[in-house]
């Protein structure tokens, strides 16, 4: 029997739930402009995804490639859950963060 599809599907699982309390950790001490090192992890897990020979690994790369780079998305969506008050300001940084009307309509 093989096993690969479970192992594929687990790992995804943990990735993702790994990489979203990063993002919110990583917004809240650099805020949103840490974007290209989540653009840098995602293209070089992409390229490793397709140099990598073991389908399971390809895989798996591939998968952590694409997390960070939806995590792109995340963080500038994490802001604006900051900015609406749903999560809690880094307290050198809450100047940073004001209400917009489109804020306050949703």
């Amino acid at each position: 029997m093989w096993f690969w599809g479970i192992l594929i599907g687990a790992a995804t699982f943990l990735i993702i739930g790994a990489l979203h309390p990063v993002v919110i950790k990583c917004e809240y001490y650099f805020g949103s402009k840490i974007w290209p090192a989540f653009l840098a992890v995602g293209v070089v897990c992409l390229v490793f995804s397709a140099l990598v020979p073991w389908l399971a690994l390809s895989a798996i790369l591939g998968v952590t490639g694409f997390s960070f780079l939806w995590g792109i998305h995340e963080l500038f969506a994490q802001s604006r859950r900051v900015s609406r008050g749903w999560y809690p300001a880094h307290p050198h940084r809450k100047h940073l963060y004001h209400k917009t009307k489109e804020d306050e309509g949703e």
